[in-house]
């Protein structure tokens, strides 16, 4: 079987694949794990939702397989490395999701910034501006540059932070964003984005040693994963009103449970990762992964296969166009 798609997709994506490839859609293996693992023995490719992980032992009921699609969110439960020792590649569209991704954190920083008043100058309680903040980018990720050209439209002053790109990298003058440390970041913005790529090394950056500087009254909004952050100095933060409000875009399961940092917090906002799921970057996205797997089938079998690298290594100044059939 060419492709095992286990993810919905839309049917003008599921017809071009029909017409070309044999193909297996059942998407009633994302909530049976043992079926999904027997369904692999013969499969080349696959399509999976967020739900479903391809970790060691499941890439050992695939000895054919050649491609893992991913349409919507990370690929956090992917194992890349063990993909990589297999010859599978891991198929993403890194920019699909960028204009989403913007549309959702500029419009998170909007209702924070009104939904969450400061006393003026005047002692009266008013909300702010988002044309007269300054906002803080943390990660330079495609989204990045989504959200620089919008808050230019707002007329808001840019400033980011990436521990990956030297501040004398070109893409900082590209994207109209004034490179910072990370704390003197948190010092200067009334408003932080988070869309940083987690690496285990990132595990709490945003903790007990930077945290404490946020500029009074800052709104933090984050797309990126939840382990970014220290509960317990988020907690802090939120608790002292340093932070006026945060709002993530996913959280790990148990962190709002009794006796965690985060539990009651009313000026905590959480979404179950909707950020980057709309019906345009769905398509957008969808069209960018089947396209590539189609490459990839295609490929005679002595030919040797392209297989590109993964996210870590993705130019940062990519397009986020939408991809034709």
């Amino acid at each position: 079987m060419d492709l095992l798609i286990v993810e919905p997709l839309e049917p003008e994506v599921t017809e071009w694949l029909d017409a070309r490839h044999s193909v297996l859609y059942a998407p009633e293996l994302a909530r049976d794990p043992r079926g999904f693992r027997q369904a692999l023995y013969n499969v080349r490719s696959l399509i999976i939702p967020p739900s479903v992980a391809l970790d060691s032992q499941a890439l050992h009921y695939a000895p054919v397989l050649r491609a893992v699609g991913r349409v919507s969110a990370g690929a956090e439960n992917i194992d890349l490395d063990a993909c990589a020792r297999a010859g599978v590649e891991v198929v993403r569209s890194l920019t699909a999701t960028a204009q989403a991704e913007a549309e959702f954190m500029i419009g998170a920083l909007l209702s924070m910034l009104r939904r969450v008043p400061v006393v003026g100058s005047d002692g009266m309680l008013v909300g702010r501006e988002l044309g007269a903040a300054t906002v803080g980018l943390v990660g330079m990720a495609p989204s990045a540059r989504s959200m620089a050209q919008l808050l230019a439209g707002f007329g808001s002053k840019v400033i980011g932070y990436d521990p990956s790109v030297h501040a004398s990298d070109g893409v900082w003058e590209r994207w109209h964003v004034k490179p910072k440390g990370l704390r003197e970041l948190l010092e200067e913005s009334d408003a932080v984005c988070v869309q940083l790529s987690y690496f285990t090394r990132y595990h709490g950056l945003l903790g007990e040693r930077f945290l404490p500087f946020c500029k009074p009254n800052q709104v933090i909004v984050s797309i990126a994963h939840s382990a970014l952050f220290d509960e317990q100095a988020l907690a802090e933060a939120l608790a002292s009103g340093r932070v006026a409000a945060a709002w993530l875009d996913s959280l790990e399961p148990g962190a709002l449970d009794d006796g965690r940092p985060l539990s009651g917090m009313d000026t905590l906002q959480i979404t179950p990762r909707v950020a980057s799921t709309t019906r345009e970057s769905r398509l957008r996205s969808a069209w960018a992964v089947v396209k590539r797997i189609d490459e990839l089938l295609t490929l005679t079998p002595n030919a040797q296969r392209e297989f590109k690298p993964t996210t870590p290594d993705v130019s940062l100044d990519l397009e986020a166009g939408p991809v034709s059939p």
